[in-house]
């Protein structure tokens, strides 16, 4: 059965919400419509909260979640999860997150870095495509930008056939206006660092534009860039994203409950950043 918010703070099962993860997701949550018709009493938010954390740990499919656990029908659990996305449940959480690491001075604006991870799955959906470097495999992309300690700044889905610099541009725009410290709020990072499929001049020119720099290795010279020795960073963010079982496969038709899945996670991992790195403002 699910444990109530005593239990749940010291629980270790990571689909079981504690109450300091409530206490910041709660007050982002739509107000819910009123029932126009007698029925079945709503689920409650956190409880749906819990289910969508099991299937997002686990890769389990909604149909089949545990009813000894105490969950409830899958169905509701993926309308709930849509319904957030929608209203931005997870960038205003991501943003909050970051906003709590600027203020404790964690982020490393120094440097970030982008990076991809094909995702394989259906070939059904705008953001599904034949992967040009996979046999021509159905799936998706996931585009990472992280800081220099590896916190994600912007996440984004497109098919297996789209171009990767062609992205650099749209994530760079994704990054949350950051606020925390006197002054504006910051949105972008002094460097950008980036492999050969990013070699093109017309993007480092548009990444000046924005008061970056580009570090971004050419094609057709010799290995040895030095980028290597930053580049285990975002490749580590990559692997905690992964570690999420429902991401290493995208079974969803629909892309929104994909990206979903994938904000949800970003916010989870940023959140790990927050609880080693400024435990004080929890």
């Amino acid at each position: 059965m699910l444990v109530g918010p005593s239990v749940a703070k010291r629980d270790s099962r990571p689909w079981i919400v504690s109450d300091e993860l409530w206490s910041l997701i709660e007050s982002l949550l739509p107000v819910p419509a009123p029932k126009l018709v007698p029925g079945r009493p709503r689920v409650p938010d956190r409880q749906a909260l819990c289910e969508i954390l099991f299937v997002l740990h686990t890769g389990i499919q909604w149909e089949y979640l545990p009813q000894e656990l105490g969950f409830g029908s899958g169905m509701t659990c993926w309308r709930r999860l849509a319904a957030w996305n929608e209203t931005g449940v997870w960038d205003r959480l991501h943003a909050v997150l970051l906003t709590k690491l600027r203020s404790a001075r964690q982020l490393d604006w120094s440097r970030a870095g982008k990076r991809l991870q094909p995702c394989p799955g259906r070939p059904t959906g705008p953001q599904s495509g034949p992967s040009p470097v996979d046999r021509a495999r159905p799936g998706s992309k996931h585009h990472v930008l992280v800081d220099g300690r590896g916190v994600p700044l912007a996440v984004s889905l497109t098919g297996g056939n789209r171009g990767d610099v062609t992205q650099l541009m749209p994530l760079l725009n994704k990054i949350p206006s950051v606020a925390g410290l006197v002054g504006r709020p910051r949105r972008r990072p002094d460097l950008l660092l980036a492999d050969r499929g990013y070699d093109h001049d017309k993007y480092r020119r548009l990444v000046w534009a924005r008061g970056i720099k580009p570090v971004i290795a050419r094609r057709g010279v010799p290995h040895g860039s030095g980028l290597g020795v930053h580049r285990w960073v975002v490749e580590r963010t990559i692997a905690w994203l992964h570690g999420f079982r429902r991401l290493r496969v995208r079974w969803e038709r629909r892309d929104d409950i994909h990206e979903a899945f994938l904000g949800l996670a970003t916010c989870l991992i940023t959140r790990r950043h927050v609880q080693r790195l400024c435990q004080e403002l929890l």
